[in-house]
């Protein structure tokens, strides 16, 4: 008689089906063990050499869920520390002023939105594209002959008709090229003082000119 299979039959002697199989763990395990030595022929008993093969494949299991649980125990808790000292730290912003990176703008009911890019390299134009929450292109601003490092342009909150927009968040797109007329992506960001924090499905967010800005797009911390 060989060593059992631990996915083989159930209690009642029934075939396992594969999902069953897939959920197994030491309890399931040791019913099968006793189940087998009870139905053993007595003629042919399992040997010692068998049974002790089949007490360490029980063990084994038995060691492998216990690691798992200490894993997932100590994940569980990784994710909790780094989540009251990341909420923590956003506190700890509240006004300071910071730089981070965006992909719009809000537009309240007055504002004139300054759209903050940075390039690593010349820019022989920018082209900017700014949608609405339908991704509708509201409005298409560019600027010429841009040096690297960080650039804005101002945008006074209207569209191409000169029609001032809703208030609400729009996004903001950017393509360059530079000398060769070869194309790049410059990117957007924000800079503003932390006005407050606000907590979200266990996330901080920060508070700036009127926008959510998520702790991990922080950059630069300013002053």
């Amino acid at each position: 008689m060989g060593i059992i299979s631990p996915i083989a039959v159930d209690s009642n002697g029934r075939a396992m089906t594969a999902a069953a199989q897939n959920t197994l763990d030491k309890d399931d395990f040791m019913k099968l063990l006793i189940t087998k030595m009870s139905h053993q022929d007595p003629l042919s008993p399992t040997d010692d050499e068998t049974f002790i093969a089949e007490l360490a494949q029980f063990s084994s299991l038995e060691q492998l869920q216990n690691l798992n649980g200490s894993l997932s125990t100590s994940l569980q808790w990784d994710f909790l520390q780094n989540q009251t000292i990341n909420n923590t730290m956003a506190t700890s912003l509240i006004g300071r002023q910071v730089k981070a990176e965006t992909t719009g703008y809000y537009l309240s009911d007055n504002n004139k939105p300054k759209i903050s890019f940075t390039t690593d390299q010349y820019a022989q134009n920018v082209t900017i594209t700014i949608k609405a929450s339908d991704g509708t292109v509201v409005r298409t601003l560019t600027q010429s002959g841009v040096a690297p490092g960080q650039s804005s342009i101002d945008w006074d909150g209207k569209d191409e008709n000169g029609n001032r927009l809703a208030k609400g968040f729009y996004t903001v797109t950017l393509s360059a090229t530079d000398a060769q007329g070869k194309s790049f992506t410059p990117s957007t960001y924000i800079e503003g003082k932390v006005k407050g924090v606000v907590y979200r499905d266990g996330q901080a967010y920060l508070q700036v000119n009127d926008e959510e800005i998520s702790l991990s797009d922080v950059r630069e911390i300013i002053a």
